[in-house]
């Protein structure tokens, strides 16, 4: 399940950290933006504010149905929760720490999921491209924004801080599972038709819906399509994937408990690496003129 999620990194350099802001404590140093920063999260209570918010976004927003044990605890938790880093957007004018935080991404490395024996995706598609690609992989999910702060600087903050971390870990190949609202795969004919016939990964990094999941995305004939109009009425974060050069998997999934039908999505990590490595190198000569 992903909420609404930054687009590809656009905009101002002003939120930007610092030269000597890059690589401490846990993950990468916070990077500033106003009032607000973005880091990895270093302490328990901050990880139950993020799952206090991700129940906030999921279930009290969007109406997804919580189990006995996610409603009497007003949390969104599972086992992912106790190997994954998770990103986290703090407001400082609220407080540093876990009362700040107002934005949250869980990012799942290899060595992480081998704790657990999967990867979360691994629910929904066989991502065996994945598990068995010879570099870094990274898996994304858990995504939500508090209502409050869905503006620019936020899910900006959100999207550099991705991008710190895959630059930090180097990182080549980021998958997970990106939504769309609804659970009738024909009501987003035209998206899903959209993204198979434009946006199919390659055989070698293909996610493939399991088969008793499987949801052909080929819903139309793609002649009367209208890119422009598939891709404007894509969700911000499929879009922002997308313009990163990212692909789809064969297949979606729907997922009835969150009230979404579910795509995978597959992004070597060259543009986003490189995007991050340039501005930083701009801050580094900046400095030093």
């Amino acid at each position: 399940m992903t909420a609404v999620l930054p687009p590809a990194g656009t905009g101002s350099d002003r939120t930007l950290p610092a030269p000597d802001a890059a690589v401490t404590g846990p993950g990468f140093g916070e990077l500033r933006g106003g009032s607000l920063g973005v880091r990895i999260a270093t302490t328990a209570a901050e990880i139950d504010a993020v799952q206090a918010l991700r129940y906030h976004v999921f279930y009290d927003e969007m109406g997804a149905r919580p189990d006995a044990a996610a409603a009497a605890a007003h949390r969104d938790r599972d086992a992912f929760d106790d190997v994954a880093d998770h990103l986290l957007v703090v407001d400082h004018a609220i407080g540093p720490g876990p009362e700040g935080v107002v934005a949250t991404y869980r990012l799942i490395r290899a060595q992480a999921a081998r704790k657990l024996g999967r990867f979360y995706s691994q629910d929904e598609y066989d991502i065996s491209p994945m598990t068995n690609f010879p570099g870094q992989v990274l898996e994304l999910g858990r995504s939500c924004v508090h209502p409050g702060y869905r503006n620019r600087m936020a899910m900006q903050l959100l999207w550099r801080g991705i991008a710190a971390y895959v630059f930090l870990h180097r990182i080549d190949l980021m998958f997970g599972c990106a939504s769309l609202p609804g659970t009738d795969p024909d009501a987003i004919a035209t998206e899903l038709t959209y993204l198979y016939y434009n946006h199919l990964a390659p055989p070698a990094v293909r996610p493939r819906a399991l088969p008793h999941r499987y949801v052909d995305m080929r819903r139309m004939d793609p002649a009367g399509l209208d890119p422009r109009r598939a891709l404007g009425s894509l969700p911000p974060l499929i879009k922002g994937y997308l313009r990163l050069g990212g692909f789809v998997g064969d297949g979606a999934v729907i997922d009835g408990q969150f009230n979404t039908t579910d795509v995978a999505v597959v992004v070597k990590t060259d543009l986003v690496t490189d995007k991050y490595y340039r501005h930083y190198e701009r801050q580094l000569r900046d400095a030093l003129d």
